[in-house]
């Protein structure tokens, strides 16, 4: 299964190609980004393994991660969607599809977040056996705690990754 294309008013969420390994390379590369997720900048080659990896999520489960488009310009503004990154973290957060998402930073306070989760959020809802999702949040990234609020998400319980503290959030329907 390739990731479907979904649409919103100002956005695109496609399939990652081999041609938005320039533009993601570049957001995943800038350290205020990587600092949201709690890692480290990637290199262009860490880069291109997770847009392999996005690919083979869709293969795998079913579901994955949406390139986020500019609908007017055309440029690349962010990853989102959904994993199963086999975490550790308990039965309450492994084995439910996991939200995540990360935006270059001139897509920062625009909404694009909230719009392409909603995007998201809907297609799950055509999903029947997705009942529930979760996301996991560094509790010192405000901005993704407040996209998580907006996309209904509800935190359940509070754990560490890589020595950092972090929330964990379920939404179901």
């Amino acid at each position: 299964m390739d990731a479907p294309r979904l649409e919103t008013p100002r956005l695109i969420l496609r399939a990652h190609q081999p041609n938005d390994l320039d533009a993601c390379a570049a957001m995943w590369a800038d350290a205020g980004v990587a600092r949201a997720i709690g890692a480290a900048p990637s290199t262009r080659a860490q880069t291109w393994r997770r847009m392999l990896s996005y690919v083979g999520l869709w293969r795998m489960c079913g579901h994955g991660y949406w390139a986020v488009e500019d609908r007017e310009t055309g440029l690349f503004l962010g990853d989102i969607g959904l994993a199963d990154f086999k975490r550790g973290l308990g039965p309450d957060f492994d084995g439910a599809p996991e939200m995540g998402w990360a935006l270059a930073p001139a897509a920062h306070g625009r909404g694009v977040a909230t719009e392409a989760g909603k995007a998201c959020l809907a297609w799950v809802g055509a999903q029947p056996a997705m009942r529930r999702t979760v996301c996991l949040i560094a509790t010192n990234n405000r901005a993704s705690l407040g996209v998580a609020a907006k996309l209904g998400f509800q935190r359940f319980a509070a754990t560490t990754i890589d020595d950092e503290p972090a929330l964990l959030f379920e939404r179901t329907r």
